[in-house]
C-alpha cells in the first residue's frame, strides 16, 4: 500500500511535516462522515445539476475539509517556484492548506498569506494549528464573507488558492484578479468534483479577454490551474 504521507517529504520542516501528518489523518478519518453529508445530493451530481449551497453549506461548518497531501505540496512548490511573498486563500477552514502556503512564504524570505474564513470556530482552530506549526507570523486570517473582507487588498498578489464556498468563488476571483501580477497563479479546487457549480467560474477563467491561460489538471477529481498573462 502506498504511503499517503510520502509527498510531505518535500517539506523542509520536520515539525510542520509531523503536524500535517496528524491533521491529514484526522481529515481521512472524517471522510466517511463527509460522504454521508453529500449522499442526498448524488442524484443532482449525476444529472449535472448544481447543489443548493445556501441551504446545504451549513452542514459542513464543523467538517474537517482540506486539500489532500499532493495538492498541498503542489501549492507549496508552486509558491516556492514563484518566489511568492503575497498569497490570498479563499477557504482557510482549519488551516491545513494555509500551513503549506505559509511555509512557502517563510522559505521565500517572508511575506504574507491572507486567509479567509466565514466560520469563527474554524478560524480559531486555524490560528491554533498555525501557532503549533510556528507559522503565525506570516499569516493574517480575515473572518467573515470573503466577498467583503478581500475588498481592501493592496499590493501585487503572487498566488490565489480559491477553495471556498462554490457560489462565492467567481466573485472572489474577480475581486482578487486586478491585484494578480503577470505570471501569478490561481489554483481552484473542487471544480471537477462539482463541475455544474463552476460552469460560470470556468467560463470566466478560460475567456482570454479576462487575462488568463487555464486548464483542468487531474488532481483530486479536477483542479484548475490558471496563469495570469494579461
Amino acid at each position: 500500500m502506498a504511503d499517503r504521507d510520502a509527498p510531505l517529504a518535500a517539506l523542509p520542516d520536520p515539525n510542520v511535516r509531523a503536524l500535517l501528518r496528524r491533521l491529514h489523518a484526522r481529515a481521512d478519518a472524517e471522510t466517511p462522515r463527509l460522504f454521508l453529508q453529500f449522499l442526498d445530493q448524488l442524484p443532482r451530481l449525476a444529472l449535472g445539476r448544481a447543489i443548493p449551497w445556501e441551504r446545504f453549506g451549513r452542514r459542513l461548518d464543523d467538517k474537517f475539509i482540506c486539500l489532500d497531501r499532493s495538492q498541498g505540496v503542489f501549492c507549496y512548490l508552486l509558491a516556492r517556484a514563484l518566489g511568492a511573498r503575497r498569497i490570498v486563500e479563499f477557504g482557510t477552514s482549519f488551516g491545513v492548506s494555509t500551513i503549506y502556503l505559509a511555509l512557502a512564504v517563510r522559505e521565500n524570505g517572508g511575506g504574507r498569506v491572507i486567509g479567509t474564513e466565514m466560520v469563527p470556530s474554524k478560524a480559531a482552530r486555524a490560528h491554533a494549528h498555525l501557532k503549533e506549526a510556528g507559522l503565525s507570523e506570516w499569516v493574517e486570517i480575515r473572518e467573515g464573507d470573503a466577498r467583503d473582507t478581500l475588498r481592501d487588498l493592496d499590493g501585487p498578489v503572487d498566488l490565489l488558492l480559491n477553495d471556498g464556498f462554490p457560489p462565492a468563488m467567481l466573485p472572489v476571483l474577480q475581486l482578487v484578479a486586478p491585484h494578480l501580477r503577470p505570471g501569478a497563479i490561481v489554483v481552484s479546487d473542487n471544480v471537477g468534483a462539482f463541475w455544474a457549480d463552476h460552469r460560470a467560474y470556468l467560463a470566466w477563467l478560460r475567456d482570454p479577454a479576462n487575462g488568463f491561460q487555464s486548464a483542468l489538471l487531474a488532481m483530486n477529481e479536477g483542479t484548475e490551474l490558471s496563469v495570469r498573462v494579461g
